[in-house]
């Protein structure tokens, strides 16, 4: 699975794979990574606007 695929579908960008696995353990570690891809994004908009504002 492409990262890009990945990404979309932690963002709710795109639907899930019917066909992966469902266990509580994936599902911890795909809210997480949604967690930390989240806060990523977040600190790249706050550089930005720092960057911009300059």
């Amino acid at each position: 699975m492409g990262i890009l695929r990945q990404m979309a579908e932690y963002l709710y960008l795109k639907k899930k794979d019917p066909n992966a696995p469902n266990t509580p353990w994936v599902r911890y570690m795909h809210g997480i990574n949604r967690i930390s891809l989240l806060m990523f994004i977040l600190a790249m908009i706050i550089l930005a606007v720092k960057l911009l504002r300059s």
